[in-house]
């Protein structure tokens, strides 16, 4: 059995929130590349003078952009990666590298 240390288990924990986040997505996108083609097909195939299935695919389209930019990271999970991101370059330059403002 393997006992992780508190870094391992919190790192573990945020990368299973991410994949979950991920799946979410992925879930959601799969629906609407399904859905929006069956209403399309359905209105073209009842009504050709009336194109209603653009505002369902217009109104979940911007959904899924909303959460794609929460899941692929603008907002504070961004803030978040790139001060680490920024950490971790600081920890590899060696001191005299450092240029002055």
């Amino acid at each position: 059995m393997e006992i992780l240390s508190n870094k391992e288990t919190a790192s573990y924990e945020r990368a299973a929130k991410k994949v979950k986040e991920l799946k979410k997505f992925y879930e959601n996108l799969t629906s609407f590349c399904i859905v929006i083609p069956f209403l399309a097909f359905l209105n073209l195939m009842t009504t050709t003078g009336y194109l209603w299935f653009l505002w369902p695919m217009l109104g979940w389209g911007i959904g899924i952009a909303f959460h794609a930019v929460s899941v692929f990271g603008i907002g504070k999970s961004w803030e978040e990666k790139k001060i680490r991101e920024l950490m971790e370059e600081e920890k590899e330059k060696p001191y005299y590298n450092f240029k002055k403002p």
